[in-house]
C-alpha cells in the first residue's frame, strides 16, 4: 500500500462528508430515501441550496419544488427515464440534467433502482452549475468554499494547504467551510458543483470547466 492509500492518521474535519455517515430520509410514498450531502438554510423546504443523494427503488412521482432549479446527475443504475411536463428525458450513468423544481416530474426505472444526485437552488438567489471529471495523480482539483466535490468511483486523496490529509472513498464529499482551499488527486471520477449567485461571472475551478468537460 503506497503512502497516499495509507489510512489518514488525523481524524476528519468539518469539510469532509462521509456517505456511510450521513443520516437516511425516507420519502413519503416509500419510493425512496434521501441522504442531505450539504445544505444552505434552516431544513425541509427552507434553504437556499441544497445537495443529496437519492436512492430511487420504484418509478412515480417527483416532490414539487416551485422557484427551486433542480439538477440530477444519474450516479448509479444503468437509465432514469423523467417526464418533465409531458417532455421525455432519459438520463444515463453520470448525465446530468437540470429543469424547473415545480415542474411536473416523473420518472420510470427501465432497469431497476437507481441512485442520483440531486441539486435544488433557490432561483434568482443562488444557481449551481454541475461537472464531472477524471481525478489525476498529478494534476489535483482544487475545491473552495463555494463548491462541494464528491467522489463517484475511486480513491481520492484531500490536501488543505495546513498539511491536513484525508482520504476519500466513492460517494465521500469534500465542502471546504472556511478560507483553507482543499487539493483532491487520486483515480476514478467525481462530481464537482459549484453554487454561485445569479449574474456572476463564473467562477474557475481547477482544472478549468474546459477540463471538467472533458471527462463527461
Amino acid at each position: 500500500m503506497s503512502r497516499d492509500q495509507e489510512p489518514d492518521p488525523h481524524p476528519d474535519d468539518g469539510d469532509i462528508v462521509r456517505f456511510a455517515e450521513l443520516p437516511l430520509a425516507p420519502w413519503r410514498n416509500g419510493a425512496g430515501v434521501t441522504r442531505e450531502v450539504a445544505v444552505d438554510g434552516s431544513g425541509g423546504q427552507d434553504f437556499e441550496w441544497r445537495i443529496s443523494i437519492a436512492d430511487v427503488n420504484v418509478a412515480g412521482p417527483f416532490s414539487a419544488f416551485p422557484g427551486v432549479d433542480r439538477s440530477i446527475t444519474l450516479l448509479d443504475g444503468e437509465r432514469m427515464d423523467l417526464l418533465i411536463d409531458g417532455l421525455e428525458q432519459v438520463l444515463g450513468p453520470h448525465e446530468t440534467l437540470t429543469f424547473d423544481g415545480g415542474s411536473q416530474t416523473s420518472c420510470t426505472l427501465p432497469f431497476g433502482p437507481t441512485r442520483d444526485l440531486n441539486v435544488m437552488t433557490r432561483r434568482h438567489r443562488r444557481s449551481a452549475v454541475v461537472a464531472t471529471a477524471d481525478l489525476s495523480e498529478t494534476l489535483p482539483i482544487s475545491v473552495a468554499v463555494n463548491e462541494v466535490l464528491l467522489l463517484l468511483y475511486g480513491l481520492a486523496i484531500v490536501r488543505s494547504e495546513d498539511g491536513r490529509r484525508a482520504v476519500l472513498r466513492p460517494l465521500d464529499a469534500v465542502r471546504p467551510t472556511g478560507p483553507v482551499i482543499r487539493q483532491v488527486t487520486g483515480s476514478g471520477r467525481v462530481a464537482v458543483v459549484l453554487i454561485q449567485s445569479p449574474g456572476r461571472a463564473m467562477q474557475q475551478v481547477y482544472p478549468s470547466k474546459a477540463d471538467l468537460q472533458q471527462g463527461q
